[in-house]
């Protein structure tokens, strides 16, 4: 499918956070933004007439919508902030500065200073952030020094600096905001405890220092100092939304390229991130067709050389979800924990929803192709000797033994077909009997067909284990079409899939599209079972204990039961209630009838 219209792009983005960006019809980038909904933000550029004539130039030009998917808001902030200071979009004005989002910087040298910078110096220091809000970098700083006496001095203080005498404590220390290391009245030891301790907030483990200032709000406020707390409960808010890692932006990883891959039967999609001093720059995904049973190895080895090739890379290690041979010039890391694992996990769930977009595209402009795909899976994921065209599923309902009735859907091309459902009442049983049941109503419902002359399915789905697929089989046997219709059992605990005498059960894939149909016709067997057993319930319970009142109907009172759930509440119930049901005249009908059986 080459390049789909732009409502079909817009019609299969995803409802998460991430990044969009506009190209025109000659790949040329237009404009790059940040969304907390893709799907919403995008679709609101194309359904009304902009304010600025600058926005409404931009969305005549645009011809392709590509995104990246992030975990969160601030991730996509953080994107955005990336991919506009490297491809410089003609429409994006704000971003394209050298300026960066700003860091809490611990300085390397002794007595280190803790203080925000947007310049990151490779000196040892370490780096936390970057944070898309100074007031939350503020706040951080505010905290450390209410916490912490550090400080704020710049001098080389120097073991032989100390000791010679060089410095004089400030009005800081003189106020009690620093412990005068510069004159040796604090130790090197216990100053970088204190800053070991502040590394663990700004990893954002700040658990024991949120207890002691909800302690501290709490006390100023049973004082009647609500200003003052109102201050404190404003920090404890801005710590409480505080991500203390970003995906999209590590120090700690320097030139690395990115590559992961997510297949199905006909296609594998290949997503590659390019990331250049710590900061994604670029993201891509592919898909490629297979022709021959490829592995994903061998698929994605290819895809990498390809795309090394054109985009140039030259980076010397790469990030990859499984082992592949590209020569001995790079290193290749199959991360199994930490950032770079979190890396290649993004890369994986772009890949994901890519592939996904494309079916989703797919089915809206060639729905037969879907389902013939999904038909073609399901026939080799249950080994079944052709399409389930046509699949019926039985499930039966009796809670506590009573009115058991049964049920019987039909999907047709992977889709319901509701006019095909059948219910049936248990004729021949007497009691709660589940296995008898089952053989009852399969016996009846193919009697039927056969005795009709209709089209049988290719697949029965029996809601249950062992059990439930034997009774089935008696009648499958008694009415002769054993080897004809395909039948299997779904148990409800792990989903297991029992086949006839096979007693090992098949476990499907718990992502795969063939699972999902069979639990939809579970699911919807179950649903379509237990709405006509409460419609018999409550039948039953009215022809057990109402009693033939005078100008009033069955319909009446099973509206009445269905809403106060039994008969005696209905007694029970006033005038007023009983009107706001059915109507006034009927309600004084039915309470003056309560009212002479009491007298």
């Amino acid at each position: 499918m080459q390049n789909p219209t732009l409502e079909l792009q817009i019609q299969t983005l995803p409802d998460g956070p991430g990044v969009y960006q506009y190209y025109d019809k000659e790949g040329k980038i237009l404009y790059v933004g940040k969304a907390k909904n893709l799907k919403k933000r995008v679709s609101s550029y194309f359904n009304k007439i902009h304010d600025t004539a600058k926005t409404n130039v931009l969305v005549k030009k645009i011809v392709t919508i590509k995104h990246i998917v992030v975990p969160t808001e601030t991730d996509a902030l953080l994107l955005e902030n990336n991919l506009i200071k490297t491809l410089q979009p003609r429409y994006n004005v704000l971003l394209r500065d050298d300026k960066s989002y700003p860091w809490l910087c611990i300085k390397k040298e002794p007595f280190s200073r803790i203080f925000a910078t947007r310049r990151m110096v490779k000196d040892g220091s370490e780096y936390f952030g970057p944070y898309t809000s100074f007031k939350t970098v503020n706040t951080i700083l505010e905290l450390i020094k209410e916490l912490y006496p550090l400080r704020t001095c710049n001098f080389d203080l120097s073991k032989s600096n100390i000791e010679s005498g060089k410095f004089k404590v400030c009005l800081e220390y003189h106020i009690g905001n620093c412990k005068g290391p510069c004159e040796g009245f604090e130790t090197l030891e216990n100053y970088q405890k204190q800053v070991d301790a502040i590394r663990e907030i700004l990893k954002g483990n700040f658990k024991e220092s949120m207890k002691d200032f909800k302690k501290v709000m709490t006390e100023l406020a049973q004082n009647m100092h609500f200003e003052e707390a109102q201050k404190i409960k404003e920090k404890i808010e801005v710590l409480e939304n505080y991500q203390s890692r970003s995906t999209i932006i590590n120090p700690k990883i320097t030139n690395i390229d990115v590559f992961s891959i997510v297949s199905d039967e006909s296609a594998a999609y290949v997503n590659f991130l390019q990331i250049s001093h710590g900061s994604i720059i670029r993201s891509h995904t592919m898909e490629i067709k297979k022709k021959l049973e490829e592995t994903d190895e061998e698929l994605l080895e290819l895809a990498i050389i390809e795309l090394r090739e054109r985009f140039q890379l030259l980076s010397r290690e790469i990030l990859v979800p499984f082992m592949v041979d590209l020569g001995e010039n790079i290193k290749v890391t199959v991360p199994q924990l930490g950032d770079k694992k979190q890396i290649l996990d993004l890369s994986i769930r772009n890949a994901k929803f890519y592939r996904i977009e494309q079916l989703k595209q797919l089915q809206i402009v060639d729905p037969d192709r879907h389902t013939n795909r999904i038909m073609a899976q399901m026939q080799k994921d249950l080994r079944l000797p052709f399409e389930p065209r046509h699949i019926e599923c039985f499930d039966n309902s009796n809670i506590q033994g009573t009115n058991p009735v049964a049920a019987c859907v039909v999907f047709k091309d992977g889709k319901p077909s509701k006019k095909d459902y059948r219910h049936f009442n248990i004729k021949t049983v007497e009691g709660p009997d589940d296995f008898a049941s089952m053989t009852e109503v399969v016996y009846r419902r193919y009697k039927r067909l056969l005795d009709e002359n209709q089209a049988l399915p290719q697949l029965i789905i029996i809601d249950g284990g062992k059990g439930q697929l034997s009774a089935a089989l008696k009648s499958i046997d008694e009415l002769g079409l054993r080897g004809k219709i395909a039948i299997i059992g779904i148990a409800k605990r792990l989903e297991e899939l029992f086949y006839p005498g096979d007693s090992i059960p098949l476990y499907l894939d718990k992502k795969s599209e063939t699972l999902k149909v069979i639990q939809q016709l579970r699911n919807e067997a179950h649903r379509f079972g237990i709405t006509h057993h409460r419609d018999q319930r409550s039948k039953a319970a009215l022809n057990s204990s109402i009693e033939s009142i005078p100008g009033i109907g069955e319909k009446t009172m099973l509206a009445l039961i269905r809403h106060f759930k039994s008969v005696k509440r209905v007694k029970l119930a006033t005038e007023k209630e009983v009107s706001d049901v059915i109507g006034l005249s009927k309600a004084k009908k039915i309470v003056d009838f309560y009212n002479s059986i009491k007298e």
